[in-house]
């Protein structure tokens, strides 16, 4: 559990920072991340050993949780504020639990509830009026971007144990399939005269993005993934969104209504503490 929280705790600053470079173009911006990532953790690939099959599995979990999720992530931002994506995001701990649930052929009731629980908490902090054009839109493409990421997770947390290998030596496989899908969606789409004119600040945040929150956040997550229960990492997936309130009026100086946000926090922490409780009663039985 504390990778997931240490990656929550990195990912605050992202919703605000990737709304400063989206204007480069959704595929471009997917493809510079995830390529920083391929090159930061390259030097510990280890796939020797491993059926090619396998390879092939982890790569596809790469090019569908950070490839093809991180397309439709930023795309959305076409549509949606930052604090809309944020918004839109607090669904994913009920896929990560219905996902789960259909692979194993078993939906375990109390993941879907502390789920809900997150979800619920996760909308007190940010629900506000939702009636823009373009917003439906936006909402569809937010909710794909969910999806993926959703489904990337659970397969992962299937699959790398049966490696026999180290997080460190599978992840430069996931991002090269990653690399893979943002590239071949970004080559024929970039705007080459908007790249040109790239700020030197708008470098240093692709190059955060990339090895940072892309390179290092992903290890981490995928890394605290394999080594959690489900309903725990399903909400930790929403435990990013307050946090990210946090650094928004801290770092960027926005401003944030403090009650809701305490008291969404103390939801999600509440189901935190009631899905341990109720695994560790779980174990016991």
């Amino acid at each position: 559990m504390s990778f997931l929280l240490a990656v929550s705790i990195l990912w605050a600053l992202s919703f605000g920072l990737i709304a400063r470079v989206s204007g480069l173009g959704a595929t471009f911006v997917a493809a510079a991340r995830t390529v920083l990532a391929v090159l930061v953790f390259l030097p510990f690939m280890r796939i020797r050993g491993l059926r090619g099959r396998v390879v092939l599995a982890l790569a596809g979990v790469g090019a569908l949780q950070f490839g093809l999720m991180y397309v439709l992530y930023i795309e959305s931002y076409r549509w949606l504020h930052p604090a809309e994506v944020a918004l839109f995001t607090i669904f994913t701990p009920l896929l990560v639990t219905l996902f789960n649930g259909l692979l194993v052929r078993r939906l375990t009731w109390v993941f879907l509830a502390t789920a809900g629980l997150a979800v619920a908490g996760t909308g007190i902090c940010l629900w506000t009026s939702l009636d823009r054009p373009g917003l439906f839109r936006g909402f569809l493409l937010m909710q794909a971007s969910n999806a993926c990421f959703a489904m990337g997770q659970i397969l992962y947390r299937r699959i790398a144990p049966g490696t026999g290998k180290a997080d460190h030596q599978l992840m430069g496989v996931l991002y090269v399939g990653a690399a893979v899908v943002a590239l071949a969606m970004a080559l024929p789409a970039v705007r080459w005269d908007l790249v040109a004119a790239m700020t030197p600040g708008q470098l240093d945040i692709l190059l955060y993005l990339g090895i940072v929150a892309s390179g290092v956040g992903f290890f981490l997550f995928n890394a605290g993934a394999r080594r959690t229960d489900v309903g725990t990492l399903a909400i930790f997936n929403n435990a990013k969104i307050p946090l990210a309130i946090l650094a928004s009026a801290l770092v960027f100086h926005d401003q944030v209504d403090w009650v809701r946000l305490a008291a969404g926090g103390v939801v999600i922490a509440a189901a935190l503490g009631l899905n341990r409780w109720l695994v560790r009663l779980k174990a016991m039985a």
